[in-house]
């Protein structure tokens, strides 16, 4: 996304602009966009809001464009009540609900030793916190069909046939709506790198 974060000569508009101008073109009556903090870009269902970051929201890039119109995707998944955008509200809360447990496990793993001065309950605690952070990130990777239907069911045909890029540009925005599409991927991948880093721990 950084890589094509740079304002582009010729673009129409900004990623709010397009936003809006898409919400007309889907008559997607009281949809709106604002403006959220840097790195928050996301569809709020609840408020019926896209939310864009302020280098996306003002800006005239490649990234600012493809973000944009990734989040009106899941707008459009809303607007439409289709099967696919149940996903993310199905499973995040469950993934946040395990990865909330799991810390305070983590955090109480020290008291626990103190208490039992039981080497096998802190095993007991630190398999349990791996068992945890995998269901996590396997919770995670449940919503990745939502994401990739955002981009690449909606984004990426909107952005060609609406000729909002120019045909070089596309390449680009292909690669920004990968990334927004694997972003809870990345959650799921941090999860991973986190356990390995647990492993570790046991292992001495």
């Amino acid at each position: 996304m950084r890589k094509h974060s740079a304002d582009e000569q010729g673009l129409a508009g900004t990623g709010a602009e397009l936003a809006e101008h898409l919400f007309k073109r889907y008559q997607m009556d009281g949809y709106r966009v604002e403006l959220t903090q840097p790195h928050q870009d996301h569809f709020d269902p609840r408020d019926k809001v896209v939310r864009l970051s302020p280098d996306n929201f003002n800006g005239k890039s490649i990234t600012a464009i493809a973000v944009a119109a990734h989040e009106v995707g899941h707008a459009i998944q809303c607007f439409r009540n289709e099967k696919v955008f149940q996903l993310r509200a199905t499973y995040l809360p469950i993934a946040a609900y395990i990865s909330n447990i799991g810390g305070y496990i983590l955090i109480a793993a020290p008291l626990l030793f103190i208490l039992t001065k039981s080497p096998a309950a802190i095993i007991g605690v630190l398999v349990l916190r791996i068992t945890l952070m995998l269901l996590s990130a396997l919770t995670y990777l449940l919503v990745l069909p939502e994401e990739w239907d955002a981009s690449f069911s909606k984004a990426m045909p909107i952005l060609e046939k609406g000729n909002y890029l120019d045909q070089a540009q596309l390449p680009a925005a292909r690669q920004v709506l990968r990334a927004a599409a694997l972003t809870y991927f990345a959650a799921a991948l941090t999860k991973l790198l986190s356990l390995g880093s647990l492993l570790r721990v046991l292992r001495r």
